[in-house]
Parts: structure tokens; C-alpha cells; sequence
């Protein structure tokens, strides 16, 4: 399957996914950076996989090693104070009665939270988030796929959600129509409450700062390091993004270094059942067999059909 595609925009794929979270997650400082990756693709996602009720499962590994010069730094909008993240989390749902069922059956999920991460925020999204354009075929990544890709946080300068939400829209969209941006996703969630702590995960920290309690998320993808430079250099682009200090206070980039699709439409993928390494396994050595329904049902439920 080609990385990419010069005519087809696969966007609409992702509107099934009503309701939406997206979660930020920081390792605990003491746990190694391999067995962090290792633990969260390979043994926490495919427990999160099997609850039920779940439309929608990805993880999005952050490179803390990568440059400074992932966005640009422009005059009345600074970096996030000590903000350093090792993934953002969609967890996604097809309507409010899925999530119902996640959630009645999630504390299996979140007490294992704590062996590997310091501190995770779940911002909701009851509205779901927004796809602009995708032109990426591979609907299920697992893995570094060799495109660029960054997470943005932007953060609200006020405390008109709806302002904010408006200008980030606008200012998403005028990104989205150059045609060197393959994918862009929108994430606008609700504002963040400290007194009701999200996700409830045992002895892991659930606060955040006041500025970032209101925030707008950017998923972006180029084909390459140049090309997003070429585009985020641009008059057309630094225009629109100096028109955004009077509602924006700060921004912070984080790369991507691998997303990792468990859940799809409600079906787990071959990460999902088997975990991220050995899905990889499979596919490289092209074991069709392994991802044949009686190997999968047995996999599943334990019972040879």
C-alpha cells in the first residue's frame, strides 16, 4: 500500500468515531524509554483493546529527541511551560451508550495505568474530533510509516471556548487546503476540570495548569522534514498563524515517532489482539494464516473453531 496518495482523500473514514477522547501520557521518570514503548504497545494496548464498548484505539508515540524546529516561534505566542510528553492517546466511541459500556468496564484498564505512566489527562471530546484531509490509504498504521508527522497543543489566550474553538477552526482549515499537508485532524475538547480528574487511573496524576485547561490539538502529517518546513515558512501560513495571538497564548510541537491503530470501527486490529510487535512479525513474514479467522477467533476466545 503506498504511503500516500495524489488524489484520494480518505477523511471521511474517520466520522464514525461520535464521541472522543484524546489523552496526554508522560512515562514515570524511573522507567527506561524502551520498556515504557515496549510495555504500552505490547502489553497495556492490547488490554485496553478488549473492553468493550470500544469504537476507536490509537496511540501516538512522542520523540522527545527530535529538534526545536518542528513549528515556528512567532512574537505573543510562547512554548508551554515544562511540558514534555511521551504520547497522546484517541480513545473513540460509536455513540454515548459504547462509552457507557467502556467505561462500566474500564477500572481493569486504568489500574495499570500506574506501572508506566506519571501522568495522564484525558481531555473529552463528546462531539467527536475532525478529520480535514487525509491522504493516507493505510487506515490501521502500526508502526513508523516514514511519514513527518507532529502533534501541536495550542492554548487558549481567554476563556471564551467558543472564540477559541471558532479561530481554530478557521485556522485548521487554512492549513488543510495546502496540498503539502497529507493529513490534519482537529481535536477541540471540552475545558479540562482539575475537580474532576480524567481518566480515574490510581496513583497517577491527573492535574494540569491553568493554560492548559482549554486547549486546541493539531494531528498533522507531511511527506517529508522539507516539506512541512516549506509549508510552515510560507506568508500564506505565518499570516494565518500571527492572525491567531489575540486567541492563542501558547503553542508546543511534539513529534511522532509511530502510530499504533488497535481499534478500528470497533474491530480489533492485529496489534489490538496480538500486540504492535507481533502484528509487525506477522506481517513482515506474511504469515496470512495468523490473521485467518480460526487463528484470530482462537486467539480471542481460547476456543478452536
Amino acid at each position: 500500500m503506498p504511503k500516500v496518495s495524489t488524489t484520494a482523500d480518505y477523511a471521511a473514514r474517520d466520522a464514525s468515531i461520535a464521541i472522543n477522547s484524546y489523552t496526554t501520557v508522560l512515562r514515570r521518570p524511573r522507567v527506561p524509554h524502551d520498556i515504557f514503548a515496549t510495555y504500552w504497545r505490547d502489553v497495556h494496548g492490547p488490554l485496553c483493546s478488549r473492553i468493550p464498548g470500544l469504537g476507536w484505539y490509537v496511540q501516538n508515540h512522542l520523540d522527545r529527541e527530535q529538534d526545536a524546529h518542528l513549528w515556528p516561534a512567532i512574537d505573543g505566542i510562547a512554548a508551554f511551560a515544562d511540558y514534555e510528553l511521551d504520547g497522546g492517546v484517541e480513545i473513540g466511541f460509536a455513540s454515548k451508550a459504547d462509552q457507557a459500556v467502556f467505561n462500566a468496564a474500564s477500572p481493569i484498564l486504568f489500574a495499570d495505568e500506574q506501572n508506566m505512566f506519571a501522568a495522564t489527562v484525558a481531555y473529552a471530546l463528546p462531539s467527536g474530533s475532525r478529520t480535514l484531509v487525509d491522504r493516507v490509504p493505510d487506515p490501521v498504521p502500526n508502526g513508523d510509516d516514514g511519514l513527518d508527522r507532529i502533534h501541536v497543543h495550542l492554548g487558549a489566550r481567554g476563556s471564551d471556548a467558543a472564540a477559541f474553538g471558532a479561530a481554530m477552526t478557521g485556522f485548521a482549515e487554512t492549513l488543510a487546503a495546502d496540498p503539502s499537508v497529507l493529513k490534519l485532524r482537529l481535536h477541540l475538547p471540552d475545558r479540562y476540570d482539575n475537580a474532576e480528574p480524567a481518566p480515574p487511573a490510581p496513583n497517577v496524576d491527573h492535574a494540569v495548569p491553568a493554560d492548559r485547561t482549554l486547549i486546541a490539538i493539531l494531528d498533522l502529517a507531511f511527506e517529508t522534514p522539507l516539506a512541512r518546513r516549506h509549508v510552515l515558512e510560507s506568508e500564506t501560513f505565518l499570516a494565518a498563524y500571527r492572525a491567531q495571538t489575540g486567541q492563542v497564548a501558547h503553542a508546543s510541537a511534539f513529534a511522532v515517532s509511530g502510530v499504533y491503530t488497535y481499534v478500528r470501527d470497533g474491530q480489533m486490529t492485529t496489534a489490538g489482539l496480538r500486540g504492535s510487535r507481533a502484528a509487525q512479525l506477522i506481517e513482515r513474514l506474511g504469515a496470512n494464516n495468523q490473521v485467518a479467522d480460526d487463528v484470530r477467533g482462537m486467539i480471542a476466545t481460547g476456543v478452536v473453531r
